[in-house]
């Protein structure tokens, strides 16, 4: 009889679920596809629903359920923590008690009465340490049987960074970081005083970074203070954070705003607000001093496992320039970080060490190729589920004879500068649109990065796009060694395709430097010449691959621009309704979805529908 195991991650950001059978992937799938809410943290209902009823199975016929951490111990590092910052804190101690108290500390029971809503049966629940999903979701779907595995986030129950050892089916705690002393907090405290959102707006601040001058005086102030003030950086990796100026331990902010505002000589940002060159510098120093700390974690790993190969999750192991350089660095032969490196592919994680840790289950790698089936384990729609979309918006669709015609006139329109929602297959998992829920342009073209940001995602114009490239045309676009199917690597684009900076270059304003056009494919090229990678391949893509192959067969061009295919505020698009209400909202040209074609100039009450946009909340 099969072990069917169900994992969740749900109650702080990114919930998600996942379904797996005798260590097999069956299905994952973030519980804000189905809500529309950006990062929904409830209960993911629908997620398991879903996944469910894709099985075909009841929630009783489950082998077990696994919730990625453990509740009582986050309640012991929260009444540690109170403790010892006490009486500072207390406001905020006395406001978080009843939450704890009647939600998160009997959070067996809470997640018993949400199971009961499906199911009156309901199988054994588990609750793995944090940082152990993390390490799960990251060493057990890689294609190693030896690997080191590093996690780095902001803190799970007390540890904020792992060291482990995975062997087999086995893993090996080496090494803890433990709270307050987090990697990922101390980069959330200056996305927070960048004005950005925490937890969602890190991101950005990465984006933001290579617009700083290294070669200012005042970005080199500005690292010197993060490494004498806030930090003390030790050689393997390992800091202690001085938290005179931090808040978030105890209060309701990351950063003592007043402290960090005379430490760097800045105000602290409000959000929505122009940005000025000294926190494009700020942010680069960040930056850079995450980098360092990443780069000496892995050597220390490295030494610890004395393994070749490394894998990586948490949240941090999301800063795609930082991983970039780390391959660059040759600290090891191969690096691999699971696609859904935050909390919500901790629900993956959670179920995969129920199966090899718990149940002992063996397992064999593969060492040519990752079991996470391309991050595609989400929802898939029919040609019947598109035309109920037809009906029900009494849309204009037309539907080519084959693929390769609705290829044809794709790219003849992606050529003409024209933006392309591309909707197919099944669903990305983790926070990447991967060549399925994608919004699509031309790399060649001067106006595409403008277009995309001001018309059609509605937000900051610093922000950079990622080119999808033909796996087997990768080096000739980047100057990196190896695939990059996760669009989680940052490399430099190849130098023969470069255009030559001004000598300022640098001290230009962020808006010369934005539009310079840096190389041959400029609506992908980043300020700095780098570009975040995405290679697809004809095995686990084929029609986003041949959709590529076709462009580069008109044009000589094997790169696509893709970004995910949402506006800002709001997740990617899950269903057909989604990504034809997205279309309509947005100065988006065309939408495919699945085999139809629907061209913007061709919907019916075209000019009221093109005003949609206005509904959209934007953070």
């Amino acid at each position: 009889m099969s072990s069917i195991i169900l994992g969740i991650s749900a109650f702080y950001h990114d919930s998600a679920a996942a379904l797996i059978e005798d260590g097999k992937i069956i299905g994952a799938i973030q519980e804000e596809r189905f809500t529309r809410k950006k990062h929904d943290p409830a209960f993911p209902i629908n997620s398991i629903k879903y996944l469910l009823e894709e099985r075909g199975i009841e929630l009783s016929q489950l082998d077990s359920i696994v919730f990625y951490d453990k509740p009582f111990l986050k309640f012991e590092r929260l009444l540690e923590t109170y403790a010892t910052f006490s009486p500072k804190g207390l406001k905020s101690f006395l406001r978080s008690m009843p939450v704890w108290i009647k939600e998160k500390l009997f959070l067996k029971s809470v997640l018993r009465d949400e199971f009961k809503k499906i199911s009156k049966d309901v199988p054994k629940l588990y609750f793995p340490e944090h940082h152990l999903s993390h390490a799960a979701s990251a060493f057990y779907p890689s294609p190693y049987n030896d690997a080191a595995v590093l996690t780095v986030d902001g803190v799970g129950e007390w540890a904020t960074t792992t060291i482990c050892k995975g062997t087999g089916k086995d893993l090996t705690v080496m090494r803890e970081l433990h709270f307050p002393h987090s990697v990922g907090l101390l980069y959330s405290a200056f996305t927070y005083f960048c004005g950005f959102k925490v937890n969602s707006g890190e991101y950005k601040l990465m984006g933001l970074a290579p617009y700083g001058n290294p070669d200012a005086e005042q970005t080199k102030t500005f690292k010197k203070k993060i490494l004498e003030e806030l930090i003390d950086l030790r050689d393997d990796g390992s800091l202690l954070l001085n938290m005179d100026y931090f808040e978030y331990a105890t209060g309701d902010k990351m950063c003592d705003d007043k402290r960090w505002e005379a430490l760097f000589g800045l105000k602290k940002k409000e959000a929505e607000t122009d940005i000025d060159q000294e926190y494009m510098n700020l942010a680069y120093a960040c930056q850079e001093v995450t980098e360092e700390i990443v780069f000496r974690l892995a050597k220390t790993a490295r030494e610890l496992t004395g393994c070749k190969n490394l894998v990586m999750a948490g949240g941090v192991a999301l800063n795609c320039v930082a991983n970039g350089k780390l391959v660059r660095e040759g600290i090891f032969e191969n690096v691999w970080v699971q696609p859904a490196a935050g909390d919500a592919g901790g629900a993956l994680g959670a179920a995969l060490a129920a199966h090899h840790i718990i149940n002992g289950a063996e397992r064999t790698a593969d060492d040519k190729n990752d079991s996470m089936y391309g991050s595609y384990l989400g929802s898939e729609f029919s040609d019947q589920d598109v035309e109920r979309m037809i009906k029900r918006y009494e849309a204009v669709g037309e539907k080519p004879e084959n693929f390769e015609n609705l290829c044809d006139v794709v790219t003849t329109h992606v050529e003409r500068g024209d933006a392309i929602g591309w909707f197919q297959g099944r669903m990305e998992f983790g926070p990447r649109a991967l060549g399925n829920r994608t919004i699509l342009g031309d790399p060649r073209s001067p106006e595409m990065q403008k277009k995309l940001n001001l018309k059609i995602k509605y937000r900051e114009s610093f922000r950079p796009f990622a080119p999808a490239v033909l796996e087997e045309d990768i080096k000739e676009y980047f100057e990196f060694p190896d695939e990059s199917p996760y669009m989680l690597m940052v490399a430099p684009v190849n130098q023969k395709r470069r255009n030559d900076p001004p000598a300022n270059y640098n001290g230009l304003s962020i808006m010369d430097r934005l539009y310079f056009n840096r190389s041959d494919i400029p609506a992908i090229t980043h300020v700095d010449f780098s570009a975040r990678i995405q290679s697809v391949s004809k095995k686990t893509n084929f029609r986003f691959w041949t959709l590529i192959n076709k462009f580069k067969e008109k044009t000589g061009c094997g790169v696509l621009v893709n970004t995910s295919f949402n506006v800002r505020g709001e997740p990617i698009v899950r269903s057909p309704e989604d990504a034809y209400r997205c279309f309509m909202r947005t100065e988006m040209d065309m939408l495919v979805v699945g085999n139809y074609i629907f061209k913007k100039n061709e919907q019916p009450n075209f000019t009221d529908k093109a005003n949609w946009k206005e509904e959209f909340v934007l953070d």
